[in-house]
């Protein structure tokens, strides 16, 4: 690991936290001192830019030099996901995304402007809908894990379809491969019991891992996992997109009415230069004579502007 990264990983090693700091609960003076909410708490492994990153709240808490990492799996999603944006990552407008699906069936309820009804007949899982001929709407799949050498928190991992799918070549195994590889051996190995080891594909344009196993958990590493698996953690690893894991703001619904400065403030609006000069044209308004109080209208709800969100956080 990079040196100016390695204590944030090894201070806080469980291993080395004195008696007195084990309550797990935080002072009066830290919630006073961080200005707001913790936001939320879930962790996670990204490999943007081909490099092992520990993310918590958006932010990069430590980078690893080395091209693997050895990890625990301690759960999976049932079923490989699928995600969707609408477009571009933009480092400076970071949103979450357009559409996706937990079961990789159908949107997920919390979608707001789904994509269609069912993945299997959206216009975004046709061949060609992405770049080349690849799908705009992405598959991938999303475990809960722990670091090897530190198996205190649950990280999220979610893998890109390169990772997932694809047959092995040698000892070169993306993880659907791998896993059957495991289920093969006589008696068939199951990849909670085992240490694994992701390396990246030097080979790849975009990050790809291959995955190998590196030797039998011990006893006390399978009962912490197999423990960690029912935690609240667990679940929420293998049920965010990386955007919830991060705090990204979902993207706002359009409505059918509305204000001007609705539509100036609506990210995805390419008309509000014609819309400023059809206003700034308009007549001004006689002065409002004075009425009868009469019922009050229905007032559009303004939309809250969207707000800021973290640095650095990637669509893997």
């Amino acid at each position: 690991m990079k040196a100016n990264h390695m204590s944030n990983v090894s201070i806080f090693n469980p291993a080395n936290v004195p008696a007195f700091a084990r309550d797990g609960e935080l002072s009066d003076t830290a919630k006073a001192l961080m200005g707001g909410a913790l936001g939320n708490a879930t962790k996670r492994i990204s490999i943007k830019g081909g490099v092992f990153r520990l993310v918590a709240g958006g932010k990069e808490m430590a980078s690893i030099e080395e091209r693997h990492l050895d990890v625990i799996v301690v759960k999976a999603a049932p079923k490989v996901s699928r995600i969707f944006y609408a477009k571009s990552y933009d480092g400076d407008n970071i949103t979450g995304p357009d559409c996706f699906s937990n079961d990789g069936d159908k949107p997920d309820t919390t979608v707001k402007a789904p994509q269609a009804e069912t993945c299997m007949t959206c216009k975004q899982n046709i061949a060609g809908s992405g770049q080349g001929n690849s799908r705009a709407c992405r598959y991938q799949q999303r475990l809960a894990v722990m670091l090897a050498d530190n198996p205190d928190d649950v990280l999220q991992l979610t893998l890109p379809a390169t990772s997932v799918f694809g047959k092995e070549d040698g000892d070169k195994r993306p993880l659907q491969a791998y896993v059957k590889h495991l289920a093969l051996a006589s008696p068939p190995v199951d990849v909670e019991k085992i240490v694994t080891r992701m390396k990246f594909d030097t080979k790849a344009e975009s990050p790809k891992l291959f995955f190998a196993p590196v030797r039998w958990l011990t006893t006390v590493e399978y009962e912490l996992s197999k423990a960690k698996s029912n935690t609240q953690e667990a679940l929420d690893a293998i049920r965010m997109t990386p955007a919830q894991a991060d705090g990204v703001k979902a993207k706002p619904a359009l409505s059918k009415t509305k204000t001007v400065e609705q539509l100036m403030d609506d990210e995805e609006s390419t008309v509000h230069e014609a819309i400023i000069a059809k206003v700034e044209a308009a007549p001004e308004p006689e002065p409002e004579k004075r009425k009868e109080v009469a019922k009050p209208s229905a007032v559009p709800v303004k939309k809250d502007k969207l707000a800021a969100v973290v640095d650095d956080w990637d669509d893997e």
